[in-house]
């Protein structure tokens, strides 16, 4: 009888294995040794794809990148719904591989996906009319907030007892013990909240580059 094949290594089952591994338990379980017991494979076989844990871990941040929407930039929307939709994608990644955002904050680098997501909000920042200084300083801006509403949850960071939260002590804070359930809809109103403020104040920076050009 025929022993059974095992499946062909890729570049692909690699990087999705590793992120299955940064989901579920974080930057730090990810190892050659450990990828490669996962993968059923020799420790060196790995080499021939990637060089460094660090070129994985890379790999597995460009994928994540690789999900966000970029249609918005090419299908005619306006620069202001095309920055908002862009970035509700970009925090629904975000938000399903959240070990990975560290990676992702020291920037693009080489990594092809996260470089067309910076070209393609640059190009249209420049294209509505932005002056390219401040193209630069809109995709930075929205980097910041959306990586920074990605790092944790305001909701989850208080504990469900009450006790905690000593009125003598903390008078404004009576029900933050009820924050931690209501998670999810207190951190997407929070973000909804602060991209609608980001939003206002570019547009009425925007004003003021149309009158002046």
């Amino acid at each position: 009888m025929a022993r059974p094949r095992k499946p062909l290594l890729s570049t692909d089952r690699i990087v999705e294995t590793a992120r299955v591994l940064v989901d579920t338990e974080g930057l730090a379980a990810v190892s050659t040794r450990r990828l490669a017991a996962e993968l059923g494979v020799s420790g060196p076989s790995l080499y021939n794809h990637f060089r460094t844990k660090d070129q994985i871990l890379e790999a597995v941040a460009d994928s994540v990148s690789a999900q966000v929407d970029l249609s918005m930039f090419e299908d005619g929307r306006d620069w202001r719904t095309a920055l908002h939709d862009w970035a509700v994608s970009y925090r629904a990644a975000l938000r399903d591989h959240p070990n990975i955002v560290p990676v992702l904050a020291r920037g693009p680098g080489r990594r092809p996906a996260a470089l067309r997501l910076a070209d393609a909000v640059y190009g249209a920042m420049v294209a509505a009319g932005w002056p390219p200084a401040q193209a630069t300083s809109i995709g930075a801006l929205m980097r910041y907030f959306i990586m920074g509403s990605a790092l944790g949850s305001f909701a989850g960071g208080f504990v469900d007892d009450v006790s905690a939260y000593d009125p003598a002590d903390y008078p404004h804070l009576g029900q933050a013990h009820l924050l931690a359930e209501r998670q999810e809809k207190i951190d997407e109103r929070a973000f909804e909240t602060g991209l609608a403020a980001l939003l206002d104040g570019l547009e009425r920076q925007y004003e003021g580059v149309v009158r002046s050009s």
